[in-house]
């Protein structure tokens, strides 16, 4: 059939969600070039991103192989196929990357690269619209062999939210074309029906591409095979196969799941799609399993940095409370995902507690896993790096952060969710602006200032006459919130969006003023890894305490009051500018290896230590009863922002601090 644009908004919409006119929603994203930051933290990164990362980009894939592989199936080399199956999706979302970041900042370069990668995808296009390189060349005209390793509806999902990113944000229909003939194929080839192929790719992230192809082009077929890639999970199709299930978030129907498993990535890019289709569909029943399923991993399978994924092993949610320190595994591709899951959950529902995950994941889980400069990477967040880490893993921190990866997902992730943070900032509805994210920015008919999150004053000034319902999120973490405008003070509740509804003035002012004092906190009692310890926030911020910033002392054997005072210090000359917060603690006077580690704490006069042992039963000196550390020193800890560790070298780090007692 012929595809039409969607006419109700033009192009040069640089949001990566654009709900349709008679989406099912409580808000809206904000209207054509109404959201931009204009300064502070999120600027500086964003400007980095754009000027050294995504451009880099385009070297770093050209030296993986990813362009030639383009071009063999282009027929325009000769060859073999190089890494892995999925490696058309790198070039996609960096490609979504690119238009994102032109619509930010329009440079000429940018659309060069764009233009000229984007024919190299049309020319590798099969005439019937199928579209994947690497199995064009490998495949010897073999499709949907293998769909739950292959990927190759995962690519076309990245495609088609390249494709639409480039249609809004420059205006250029080349990759739109691209992915309107691929996405025909795929109608075509899936779904119910006559000639149909009842398969489901092992890896989500077509239904949230086709959704947004069904808003860019009208096409509601897009919508409906979308539908249909959601609601077939859970029913065997994987199984059958010879896949394992639970790691494909297959195991139970989507309506019907009451929480995430197994692969993180696959399952929260599944659920975002899932919405995406409860919101255009009006399917209150898809939406009320997605709530369902996002509350349980919030309270059961996410870390304090908001971090998801437990395990190395299969990249995988693990079971409930199992989120270990050292072996977290925390892949930054999840927690993008985690982003964009909330981002629509916000939409449907209007609830703060979705914008204040978003503000979790993005200064924590997100944001450590790219360094200060933009172009260094971590796949792995874990939150405790030892003094004798292996390094024989390949997506192991104690490397460092690298330059790319053989698995390239996150970098390319990365790029495309700085050059789209303007985005998530801010959500509209009649009469009505609601700010959910805090940055110095211009959001419609109002300008923020802040230095937030280093510090917790807000001013928003109204730039335009006339009657405005504006909306504040007030962060669960402020425990007193000061709001200061026109009509005078106000207290609101922690965790609530705060309206003041009236008419306004050109020039007139609200101060917001949050409680950043820091504050220790302790897991549930069934987060064995992190029993016995605190970790310590500042405002939205999670920090940890890393050996760059340690004086007589390792970070390994430290341990900290549980009642003492936590002092900061603003430190401009370090790390971009932070606030630091040093805690009293104790490290041992010696560190000696035990002949054996364990003690026993009802033995004769108290608990004993091995050191100088040369068996359990003979042991000397006095230890901790409950740490076990050998009597030592009062230390002071200095502890930064989570996201900021490494940029330093890789030394030893810890967010969970064991307490002494």
């Amino acid at each position: 059939m012929t595809t039409t644009l969607a006419t109700d908004r033009g192009a040069h919409t640089a949001t990566p969600v654009l709900p349709t006119a008679d989406a099912h929603l409580t808000l809206r994203p904000l209207p054509t070039g109404d959201a931009r930051i204009t300064g502070g933290f999120w600027a500086l990164r964003q400007e980095r991103n754009g000027r050294d990362a995504v451009r880099s980009g385009y070297q770093q894939l050209d030296a993986a192989g990813n362009f030639r592989n383009l071009r063999i199936a282009a027929g325009l080399e000769e060859g073999e196929a190089v890494g892995p199956i999925f490696m058309d999706s790198d070039v996609t979302k960096w490609l979504e990357a690119v238009a994102w970041e032109y619509g930010r900042a329009p440079a000429e370069d940018l659309l060069d690269l764009q233009r000229e990668v984007t024919a190299l995808y049309a020319q590798a296009q099969a005439d019937d619209g199928y579209l994947d390189s690497v199995q064009q060349v490998r495949g010897k005209g073999e499709r949907y062999t293998d769909l739950k390793w292959s990927h190759e509806m995962y690519c076309a999902g990245h495609l088609y939210q390249a494709a639409v990113a480039q249609h809004r944000a420059t205006g250029d229909t080349g990759l739109l074309d691209v992915a309107i003939k691929n996405a025909d194929h795929l109608v075509r080839t899936f779904g119910d029906g006559p000639g149909k192929t009842r398969d489901i790719d092992g890896h989500p992230v077509v239904e949230m591409g086709l959704v947004e192809l069904y808003r860019e082009t009208g096409n509601r077929d897009y919508l409906d095979l979308a539908h249909w890639f959601v609601d077939a999970r859970g029913h065997g199709i994987i199984e059958r196969a010879g896949g394992e299930p639970t790691y494909f978030s297959d195991r139970v129907p989507t309506r019907q799941a009451t929480t995430v498993e197994g692969h993180a990535v696959r399952a929260v890019y599944l659920a975002a799609g899932a919405v995406d289709v409860a919101i255009e569909t009006g399917d209150v029943e898809l939406l009320a399993a997605s709530e369902r399923q996002f509350a349980d991993m919030m309270a059961t399978k996410a870390f304090i940095t908001g971090g998801l994924g437990a395990r190395w092993d299969w990249e995988a949610f693990g079971d409930p409370y199992e989120l270990p320190t050292d072996r977290g595994y925390a892949e930054t591709c999840a927690a993008i995902g985690g982003v964009q899951w909330a981002w629509r959950l916000l939409l449907a529902t209007g609830k703060p507690v979705y914008a204040d995950t978003i503000e979790r994941l993005l200064y924590n889980a997100f944001l450590a896993g790219v360094s200060l400069a933009g172009t260094e990477y971590f796949y792995v967040n874990p939150l405790q790096q030892r003094d004798h880490a292996h390094q024989d893993e390949n997506r192991s921190p104690a490397h460092g952060r690298r330059g790319w990866f053989d698995c390239a997902c996150c970098p390319p992730n990365i790029m495309r969710t700085f050059a789209s943070l303007d985005g998530y900032l801010a959500t509209a509805t009649d009469g009505g602006l609601q700010i959910h994210q805090y940055a110095t920015a211009s959001l419609g008919s109002v300008d923020v200032t802040t230095d937030y999150p280093h510090d917790g004053r807000v001013v928003v000034t109204v730039t335009e006459d006339g009657p405005l319902a504006l909306g504040l999120r007030i962060p669960a973490w402020s425990d007193t919130t000061t709001v200061t405008g026109p009509d005078g003070s106000a207290n609101p509740t922690a965790g609530t969006l705060h309206v003041i509804d009236r008419e306004w003035s050109a020039g007139d002012t609200v101060e917001l003023v949050f409680d950043t004092t820091p504050h220790r906190y302790v897991a549930d009692t069934r987060i064995d890894a992190a029993r016995g310890q605190v970790a310590i926030e500042r405002g939205p911020l999670v920090y940890a305490v890393e050996q760059a910033d340690q004086q007589g002392f390792t970070v390994d054997d430290l341990t900290v009051d549980a009642d003492a005072p936590i002092t900061e210090e603003r430190r401009d000359d370090l790390l971009d500018g932070v606030v630091t917060l040093r805690i009293r603690g104790h490290a041992p006077a010696e560190h000696e290896q035990p002949a054996w580690p364990y003690q026993r704490l009802d033995g004769p006069g108290g608990a004993t230590t091995a050191r100088d042992a040369t068996s359990v039963d003979d042991v000397a000196g006095p230890a901790d009863a409950t740490t076990g550390l050998q009597a030592g020193h009062d230390v002071t800890a200095t502890a930064v922002p989570y996201y900021a560790w490494a940029n330093r070298g890789a030394a030893p780090m810890r967010v969970w601090l064991p307490l002494a007692r």
